[in-house]
């Protein structure tokens, strides 16, 4: 609850204003039985016309303010509400989008997804429905149980009677059903989760011929969440039908005094009136706690991801830093990674165990190995995705959780193994949010990544449109313009993390070729399973199991580590001439 106050503070007014013309329209309400009760009473039993047009005027002039109140009620609560939805649905993307790889990893994607989207909804419907009946639903309930003690105090009593039994009913399932809406919601990430999954890897699951399994999985943790949404919907099915139980036996109760003739018809009427709007308002508070009750749980929710801390800390932009000055960068290394070993949470191994690597300006370094050998790991510290479980990872000597995020992403440009493109334009996918980015410097970017072949081709150039998913281009064209994205942020180290595996092998050489003459200066590092890749590199270093087992140039390493020729003799063969390619 403090927690949704704090996303409310600045609509302090709305958050008045809605309850107060509600109250307001609540009081007009109240007045209608008995305005009701003496139009029979007097206007009807002495066929006074006058005397019953006047209370119709006056029955219309309370329901032209009560509607003008409501529907003023309603707009200030909704805009409460849909403000204060909006200011937790950016709070928490913002805060999402600051936590590390590490606790994505452990959080998950869909909960997270669940949390900004229907979570929050849940939130939304609860404060608007909280601004508009918390106050009024039980100020009608007394009023009228007062206004009916003004018409006859023993029927009266009747009232004092059934409110509370009704309290007892309401509040008691409320206490019943809030921790299992909290389950709804924990179920609902489940099914969401795999429904996920099925939408990302429908082709698998065809190529696979597992549309069956799948089937049967989603239909499991869907029956799971449908089991338990029958037995809440059973336990909050039962408000209804007991508090009409109630309601009505005490409306039967007044039948005898009827028939003693204690009470007119226009009483009669009025106390009829008094109880149904009891009874709607009831209905009203009752539905009202249910949302409520799902509000809390899903703001609790909320209130969890926004109370993770993120397991990586950077220094701020104004905190000071040691800086090296140019000469002294000149005398060290670009980066170094010195006995570094990460282990991913959850894990009970270290993906790289004590790497020692050292890359100077101009440096073209690169890594190969088996699959699950730690390549991505090593990109993975450079980058500062993760942080190294052990050793130390430096950048022009500095250790890089000393330097700021911002610096860091000014320093280091990451072009990562799944291509990801977003729907836009080609620039907008190229400039990413940066406006400082020429056109030279992007045209630059696209001859490098051998984008310029089939971009020249498209309509519109740099303005050509990617639909979602970037399902209008190849898989080729996509990891180009994915290289090129990183390249145009004119990072001082690049790191390509096997992003042109669906290239053929004339582009990619082409690719090799202009990052060696055109990005001299730049630090590169160039993670790739293909031997062929890395010939123009100055220094490769070969993983197994996360270690090191060799370090050297090409040549160096045919004749020194035996896992790296037995790589390079599985893709060339002997008895083709390495000079055309010479691919198995």
């Amino acid at each position: 609850m403090k927690m949704i106050l704090r996303y409310l503070e600045q609509l302090k007014k709305e958050c008045v204003l809605a309850p107060l013309f509600k109250m307001l329209e609540a009081i007009f309400e109240l007045f209608v039985p008995l305005v009701v009760s003496q139009i029979i009473d007097k206007g009807i039993a002495n066929k006074d016309m006058a005397f019953i047009m006047k209370c119709s005027l006056m029955l219309i002039i309370l329901a032209i303010i009560g509607l003008a109140s409501s529907i003023t009620a309603q707009y200030f609560s909704a805009k409460a509400a849909i403000g204060g939805a909006t200011k937790m649905r950016h709070s928490l993307y913002e805060h999402i989008l600051s936590l590390s790889f590490t606790d994505y990893d452990e959080l998950g994607t869909s909960t997270l997804i669940t949390r900004l989207t229907s979570d929050i909804n849940q939130i939304q419907n609860g404060i608007n429905l909280v601004l508009r009946l918390f106050l009024r639903s039980p100020f009608i309930v007394f009023g009228a149980m007062i206004m009916a003690f003004t018409i006859d105090f023993k029927e009266a009593l009747v009232f004092v009677v059934t409110i509370p039994v009704l309290a007892v009913i309401v509040f008691g399932i409320m206490a019943i059903t809030r921790p299992m809406y909290k389950e709804v919601q924990n179920k609902l990430d489940k099914v969401l989760l795999t429904t996920r999954e099925n939408l990302t890897g429908v082709r698998v699951i065809r190529a696979f011929n597992k549309q069956k399994k799948e089937n049967i999985r989603f239909k499991n943790e869907n029956q799971d969440l449908n089991k338990l949404q029958r037995v809440v919907g059973r336990i909050s099915g039962l408000m209804n039908p007991l508090t009409y139980i109630i309601v009505n036996g005490g409306i039967y109760v007044g039948a005898f005094k009827v028939n003693s003739g204690d009470l007119t018809q226009g009483q009669v009427v009025a106390l009829y009136n008094y109880m149904s709007q009891i009874l709607v308002e009831l209905i009203k508070l009752a539905n009202l706690i249910i949302t409520v009750t799902k509000a809390l749980a899903c703001a609790s929710r909320v209130e969890n991801v926004l109370n993770i801390n993120s397991s990586m800390e950077f220094k701020k932009l104004s905190d000071k830093y040691d800086t090296k000055s140019d000469e002294t960068k000149e005398n060290v290394a670009k980066f170094e990674l010195r006995h570094a070993s990460l282990c991913y949470k959850g894990n009970s191994e270290n993906s790289i165990t004590d790497i020692n690597l050292v890359a100077n300006k101009g440096d073209m370094i690169g890594i190969i190995g088996g699959t699950g050998s730690g390549k991505t790991s090593v990109a993975n510290l450079i980058s500062r995705f993760y942080d190294a479980t052990s050793g130390s990872v430096l950048i022009d000597g500095v250790n890089i959780k000393d330097i700021p995020r911002e610096k860091l992403l000014s320093k280091v440009s990451v072009c990562m193994q799944k291509a990801v493109l977003f729907s836009g334009t080609v620039r907008e996918n190229l400039t990413f949010g940066r406006t400082d980015i020429s056109d030279e410097t992007l045209e630059r970017a696209i001859n490098i990544s051998q984008s310029k072949e089939f971009l020249s081709k498209k309509e519109g150039y740099l303005d050509y449109m990617i639909n979602q998913g970037a399902k209008n281009l190849s898989g080729g064209q996509k990891q180009r313009l994915n290289i090129a994205r990183a390249i145009a942020a004119n990072p001082e180290i690049l790191i390509l993390d096997d992003c042109s595996s669906a290239l053929d092998y004339a582009t990619d050489a082409a690719l090799r070729n202009a990052i060696v003459r055109d990005l001299s200066d730049v630090t590169t590092v160039i993670i790739s399973q293909r031997a062929a890749s890395l010939l123009n590199c100055n220094k490769i270093i070969v993983l197994d199991d996360g270690k090191v087992v060799g370090m050297g140039n090409h040549e160096e390493l045919l004749k020194s580590c035996s896992i790296y020729k037995e790589i390079y003799d599985s893709q060339f063969s002997t008895n083709t001439d390495n000079k055309n390619g010479g691919v198995n």
